[in-house]
């Protein structure tokens, strides 16, 4: 089973991590978790079939430090859900007679490698393959582009952000 299931906090119901079914089973058997969702699959034994979870919480909180957001190219776009900040082209828009879908988007940085800008949160967002080559090595004012948004640093962990990837029903149990 290569599947993946989200497990919550106890009593809090916040997103603790992305497990696999086995470690999701044991901890069912275990008494230490419950289900809160189904995937509908089932895994079988000899003697048993067990409806295998999508997501399963803690039966109690467990104290957990809160995690910053660790930069990735993955969590900008997912953050910027795909969306080009200069022009706002998103997945299935045409741009240049080109169909655009999510691999042909790139992280652009608001000020360039080549000037100091680094890989932050708040100096990378999503760009279109046509707006990203447009501003090349430049700053957006210095050949007239404007910011559609302010980019910033999301307020959960990269867990959080990997969700957006993960079942639809997981989507309930997370706050952006």
């Amino acid at each position: 089973m290569n599947s993946r299931v989200l497990l919550l906090n106890g009593s809090t119901w916040e997103p603790l991590a992305i497990i696999t079914v086995p470690r999701a089973i044991n901890l069912l058997l275990a008494g230490k978790a419950v289900v809160i969702e189904e995937s509908g699959k089932y895994l079988k034994t000899i003697r048993d079939q067990f409806p295998v979870p999508s997501v399963v919480a803690l039966r109690t909180y467990v104290n957990v430090p809160r995690r910053q957001a660790h930069w990735s190219r993955k969590g900008v776009l997912v953050r910027d859900d795909f969306t080009c900040i200069y022009c706002g082209a998103k997945p299935g828009a045409t741009v240049r007679g080109k169909l655009l879908a999510k691999n042909d988007f790139t992280v652009d940085h608001i000020l360039p490698k080549s000037r100091g800008g680094r890989d932050l949160w708040t100096n990378t967002a999503c760009a279109c393959p046509a707006c990203n080559h447009r501003k090349g090595d430049r700053l957006p004012n210095e050949i007239g582009m404007k910011l559609r948004w302010e980019p910033k640093i999301p307020r959960t962990s990269y867990l959080v952000i990997a969700i957006g990837s993960g079942p639809d029903v997981w989507k309930r149990y997370i706050e952006y």
